[in-house]
């Protein structure tokens, strides 16, 4: 159930909080501009009922004869603005207390704190955008690469949004065929109609797959991956971490078992943003300390989507380097030889016959990080290639969505292969359009907007 009237006048401050140049206080509803013309003053006495929309100007927000702070005004009119109703934005200097007082004499003028998500919500209540479009805009806030931040803004354009209309007229032709038929059976549907229309389901059938395909893509490109750099104590994973970040996170010392603890840092790698976790190297706890350290590093392993497991190319094989080996199998792995820049003592025979491949690299001295960056990304696009007209879906509820929609399609088709009656076909057509209908947000809950929009920020 939606929590409030739409006819509410609703305020927050849209930027976030601490010190900084500007802040804004925005405004959005039927009352925004009323409230503008009680608390703003501009230099020519000039009311915010006669600006133009899409227009700055500059004032004082004034509370009796107290002047709360300098500010330009930004007015924008409905139904073009970002909500479809009256908005005002307040940009403040960015200091907490100036954001404060503006925004508590907003409320005093008769707005009401808006709700986390609240001015999105009501751009799609109001039909402004879909729910797609609305969820697009946690997830470009969210993004953390340049990539995932490529796929957000494609959604908010409305390219998801066009795709899965284009299913449902689809599949609205399709029952408008089908249902004909029921209504009057004596127009039989003939058997290159039939023909036809198991064509276009198929054709359905094999778009919504490559979406759910692609989502793979776009979700790590989205959310990332876990990386754990791995090793007996001293081959250099602290330096290696360093390396990947380009600076100094980790104590890098020839003393083994420097690193007593997972040191997880967040790096971004060809578009791929990765989690990268350096574990503690050891493998016999001397005291509790170290014993925590080996069971959170076990702990770390067996989470990551990417091990990184490396070696000390200066020195042959040893027995603790094949026990790690050992805890290593069924995880994804990249098998580093560190320290190319000493003499080499290590069977690489060996490596080889466990690995696919390794990389020799010296991470003291960054040589050859490019090549394992290369390998990383190499393994997680897993040689994919996108159709440059493809859709990327990285929201998990869309998803979701959309494998209903594939198990739905599935029994369609089987409905059509085993000559069921047409009643039965309609029916499968028509749970597959609630299905995208729900996607898009022509039918939802209340529980599911709440759901959604309490993950946004308030004031967006």
């Amino acid at each position: 159930m939606i929590k409030n009237d739409l006819t509410d006048t609703i305020a927050a401050i849209s930027t976030p909080v601490g010190e900084g140049g500007i802040g804004i206080v925005r405004i959005s509803g039927k009352c925004a501009l009323k409230i503008a013309e009680e608390i703003f003053v501009s230099p020519s006495n000039a009311k915010p009922a006669t600006f133009k929309t899409y227009t700055t100007h500059y004032g004082r927000i004034v509370k009796g004869l107290s002047v709360i702070d300098e500010v330009i005004l930004t007015v924008m009119l409905s139904p073009r603005s970002y909500t479809k109703e009256d908005i005002i934005e307040i940009n403040c200097h960015g200091g907490i207390i100036a954001l404060r007082d503006v925004l508590s004499l907003v409320l005093e003028k008769g707005a009401r704190i808006a709700e986390p998500g609240e001015f999105t919500k009501r751009a799609f209540l109001n039909g402004r955008i879909d729910l797609t479009q609305a969820e697009a805009v946690l997830d470009i806030i969210r993004a953390k690469t340049d990539a995932a931040l490529k796929v957000s803004l494609e959604q908010l354009k409305g390219t998801l949004s066009v795709s899965i209309n284009k299913y449902r007229d689809s599949l609205l032709m399709i029952l408008a065929q089908v249902e004909a038929n029921i209504d009057f059976p004596e127009e039989e549907i003939s058997k290159l109609e039939m023909q036809a229309i198991l064509n276009k389901i198929k054709e359905l059938d094999v778009a919504i797959k490559e979406m759910i395909n692609n989502s793979k893509l776009a979700r790590v490109l989205r959310e990332g991956i876990r990386v754990v750099i791995c090793g007996k104590p001293n081959v250099g994973k602290s330096s290696l971490l360093n390396a990947l970040l380009k600076e100094e996170r980790s104590i890098v010392t020839s003393i083994a078992g420097t690193t007593r603890d997972s040191i997880e840092e967040i790096i971004e790698i060809k578009g791929i943003p990765l989690r990268i976790v350096d574990t503690a190297g050891i493998l016999r706890a001397r005291d509790l300390v170290e014993k925590k350290a080996v069971l959170r590093s076990k702990q770390q392993i067996v989470a990551a989507d990417l091990v990184i497991v490396i070696f000390d190319g200066s020195k042959m094989l040893s027995k603790e380097d094949m026990q790690l080996v050992g805890k290593l199998k069924g995880k994804t792995c990249l098998a580093i030889i560190n320290k190319m820049d000493l003499k080499q003592k290590i069977q690489r025979k060996k490596l080889l016959s466990i690995f696919k491949d390794v990389i020799d690299i010296s991470a003291k001295k960054s040589k050859n990080i490019d090549l394992l960056e290369k390998a990383i990304a190499d393994l997680v696009y897993g040689g994919f290639i996108l159709n440059p007209e493809s859709v990327m879906v990285s929201n998990l509820r869309h998803i979701k969505v959309l494998q209903k929609v594939e198990k739905v399609i599935a029994d369609l088709l089987k409905s059509l292969d085993n000559k069921l009656s047409l009643e039965y076909i309609a029916q499968d057509i028509k749970e597959a359009l609630g299905l995208l209908d729900e996607m898009l947000g022509k039918e939802f809950s209340g529980d599911l907007l709440d759901k959604i929009f309490s993950e946004f920020c308030i004031g967006k």
